[in-house]
């Protein structure tokens, strides 16, 4: 995957920024720049990402920084396995 160069840092977007300043205006705070990437300066807040449909909670670590906010809000479900369907599969099918 490409990277962005060094020169340029990390993409931050500007309210996020703003933000860093007032630490206490972090928490519990609705972020839609999934693109964005986590700094030391969010380390343990709670933030709500937008996935798309709804906001989900995530608390920031510092395992999580460098990466961006869309990584830890899935936009998708994952779908159960067909493994534990029993002998016969689906009922019903002839």
């Amino acid at each position: 995957m490409p990277r962005r160069s060094i020169w340029k840092g990390s993409f931050v977007d500007a309210f996020l920024l703003r933000m860093k300043k007032n630490r206490e205006s972090v928490f519990r705070r609705k972020i839609w720049s999934r693109r964005s990437s986590i700094l030391p300066e969010f380390v343990d807040c709670s933030v709500l990402i937008y996935n798309g449909k709804t906001p989900v909670r995530c608390k920031i670590t510092e395992g999580k920084v460098g990466h961006k906010f869309g990584e830890f809000a899935f936009t998708r479900r994952r779908k159960p396995s067909r493994t534990n369907k029993g002998k016969r599969g689906r009922r019903g099918k002839k």
